[in-house]
């Protein structure tokens, strides 16, 4: 099973809420870039990555929880973030019943991720075995 398919299956067995804002959740990441790719990892976690992981998606028993891999680098000005501040790297978004998430903002969030994801590799040194002069 691909990891597509892998997370269709998983929505598809959240017969509440939950179920119905992952999708679109999953269909506004998808959208904000044509290249960002779904993978499955974690023993049943859904992600989606463009130059390394964006951001994490799980279906909590009372949420939806979003977590971006670099979410304290990123910029939100629209403060999507809700959680997670306390920790230096990630940053998350939780979503409980009824809550509305800004569709324009979420994708530029996953935008920004993109950008600091693309930043991050071109900083990285060259896999030639030399080391970095200091």
């Amino acid at each position: 099973m691909t990891p597509s398919q892998q997370i269709d299956q998983l929505i598809a067995g959240l017969k509440d809420w939950r179920g119905e804002t992952l999708a679109g959740i999953r269909k506004t990441i998808l959208a904000a870039d044509p290249n960002i790719v779904e993978e499955w990892k974690w023993m049943g976690s859904p992600v989606w990555c463009l130059d390394g992981n964006i951001v994490v998606g799980n279906a909590h028993k009372d949420k939806v929880k979003l977590t971006f891999s670099h979410g304290a680098n990123l910029p939100d000005p629209d403060k999507l973030f809700n959680n997670g501040f306390g920790g230096k790297v990630w940053r998350a978004i939780d979503i409980l019943e009824g809550d509305k998430l800004d569709e324009r903002a979420l994708k530029e969030l996953v935008r920004a991720a993109i950008d600091y994801n693309r930043a991050k590799k071109k900083k990285a040194p060259a896999a030639t075995g030399a080391k970095p002069r200091t």
